[in-house]
């Protein structure tokens, strides 16, 4: 059962979405300050912190494919959109007083610097917020599959997916108002219910595999991440 313990390192994953605020599209630098001092929260009490970031509020690979342009060419430029808001989202975090590295699986060296494991954790062990972009750096895999991968890698305790609503409920809780929250899911209820697509199929069968607990919470709550990284019940977990 998932109890309550303060998590060492923990996986955090932000969609480009939720960093273009109340913009239509792009990267909104005031809800990503907000963001920086959520994080500085969970830094503050002990816990080393690893960002993965989305890229949608740029591009979608795969709503970019069609006849003239190549699902794989539409997944690049979706790791492009990436590299984009580890940028700038690591800028703003600098700037608070959140020391902060961003790294890419993409190589472009002017820009970013290549990840590596070694790097990384050299990072996370100096005390810096590590922001990873570019995905797994290979097409036809989401941000949400390269989050749970990435935090097997660097050995975090738990992957924290940020969501619009406080949880993983029975239906969509914006259209059906009927919708029941689950405070815990097991993964074999997570996979087999179609309803539940808060994260790809492919990322939950991957921490299923390697038995690493999903938590799914709210970002706009003030403190959530803290309490994530704390073990303070929040959201929904999902486990063994």
């Amino acid at each position: 059962m998932y109890t309550k313990i303060m998590h060492k390192r923990i996986l955090l994953k932000l969609s480009g979405e939720q960093l273009q605020g109340e913009h239509t599209s792009g990267f909104d630098t005031e809800r990503a300050t907000w963001i920086a001092h959520q994080v500085k929260e969970a830094v503050d009490d002990g816990s080393q912190v690893v960002i993965m970031v989305g890229g949608g509020n740029y591009a979608r690979g795969a709503q970019l494919a069609n006849d003239k342009i190549q699902r794989i060419t539409g997944d690049y430029v979706g790791m492009l959109a990436t590299m984009m808001n580890a940028l700038t989202l690591a800028d703003v975090f600098n700037s608070e007083g959140v020391d902060t590295r961003a790294l890419s699986n993409v190589e472009a060296n002017q820009v970013l610097d290549q990840f590596t494991h070694r790097r990384a954790m050299s990072h996370l062990t100096k005390g810096r917020v590590v922001i990873v972009a570019g995905g797994t750096g290979r097409p036809f895999l989401t941000t949400d599959t390269a989050a749970v991968n990435l935090a097997l890698e660097l050995a975090c305790d738990i992957v924290v997916k940020t969501t619009k609503v406080d949880g993983v409920y029975s239906a969509d809780p914006t259209k059906d108002p009927s919708a029941t929250k689950f405070d815990r899911l097991t993964y074999d209820q997570a996979l087999a219910d179609p309803a539940i697509t808060v994260m790809d199929k492919a990322a939950l069968g991957l921490a299923m595999e390697q038995h690493i607990p999903v938590l799914v919470c709210e970002l706009l709550t003030d403190g959530n991440i803290a309490r994530a990284a704390s073990g303070t019940p929040v959201g929904t977990v999902i486990e063994d």
